[in-house]
């Protein structure tokens, strides 16, 4: 007993005084379900990157498609496989060689990406939903307010402010000695669970994550509702039927999408903490927008017939 509680004793010693790898605990440690974890997670994931790429396909490949709209759709395209290529392949490699192990600066430089992806995609949704309120309420002044140098530069921001907050998380975990375990209990290195382990100040960890919530949640959502009380309140006063129908099916792809991203987010950040809401939030929603936009959106339709014809037909 008196060995037991030694080898106990040096094991909290040293992961309150270093870590060189951390264990990520996974979704389930029942070795019959492995192999079925696995096969689900690379269908999700090959699915996830085939269906994103060909909405980058049809965009790019279709000059109907060169419109403010489907360039930050590409863009969330884009930065959706990388925030699922973020999570994922890490996950697959730990379940095929069996071990729960990751690196400390693997920890490191997976979460810095994922703060990065996730905060874009918060940001993305934002400056889309900005489209749509300027695209319907100020049609006349749409060509000069969202011209191409525009979009540019709101996409050019969004990465910069994105970096900053990869790199605040990044400067408090380098500056931390002291851990308080070495086990995170999800598949990845998520921020929020690598701060909770750090024992030292803690006032400026919660800081950092109330910072965090505000500007990547709080002002997004506040800018997505202020713009859909815009929409509305337009729409509303289009006198026939088949106009406000046809302004309200622009923007049902997009907020079909902010939904589910915003909901599994909150799940994950303000509820639940068991790695189920982390599988929605990381893998099930950037999987998911594709098949939401091109279902819904008959010119994404089109432009993936043509493409997939085009496909078919070359020898």
């Amino acid at each position: 007993l008196q060995i037991s509680s030694a080898i106990s004793f040096h094991h909290d010693v040293i992961s309150h005084l270093s870590a060189s790898e951390f264990h990520l605990l996974g979704l389930s440690e029942d070795p019959d379900l492995q192999r079925i974890l696995f096969g689900l997670f690379l269908s999700m994931y090959l699915v996830t990157v085939l269906g994103n790429l060909l909405i980058l396909l049809a965009v790019s490949s279709d000059s109907h498609l060169h419109t403010p709209m489907y360039f930050f759709l590409s863009n969330l395209s884009l930065v959706d496989i990388c925030f699922i290529s973020t999570t994922v392949p890490k996950m697959l490699m730990n379940i095929q060689t069996h071990s729960r192990v990751i690196s400390y600066m693997g920890c490191l430089t997976q979460m810095s990406l994922f703060s990065i992806f996730v905060c874009m995609d918060s940001l993305l949704l934002s400056v889309m939903a900005y489209d749509r309120f300027v695209a319907i309420c100020r049609p006349l002044q749409y060509p000069v307010m969202m011209n191409p140098r525009v979009c540019g530069v709101l996409v050019f921001v969004s990465i910069l402010f994105c970096i900053l907050d990869s790199q605040l998380h990044n400067l408090i975990t380098l500056q931390c000695i002291y851990y308080k375990n070495v086990e995170i209990s999800d598949f990845f290195c998520d921020p929020s669970h690598l701060l909770h382990l750090i024992c030292s100040d803690t006032f400026t960890n919660n800081i950092v994550m109330y910072f965090t919530g505000v500007m990547f949640g709080f002002f997004p959502i506040s800018g997505i509702s202020f713009s859909y009380y815009k929409i509305v309140s337009s729409v509303l006063r289009i006198p026939s039927t088949g106009g406000k129908f046809k302004a309200f099916s622009t923007c049902g792809s997009h907020l079909s999408v902010v939904g589910l991203f915003y909901t599994t987010g909150l799940a994950v950040y303000l509820g639940s903490k068991i790695s189920i809401s982390s599988v929605m939030y990381t893998v099930v929603t950037p999987m998911l927008n594709p098949f939401i936009y091109s279902l819904r959106n008959k010119d994404v339709k089109r432009a993936l017939s043509r493409l997939l014809s085009r496909a078919a037909s070359c020898p």
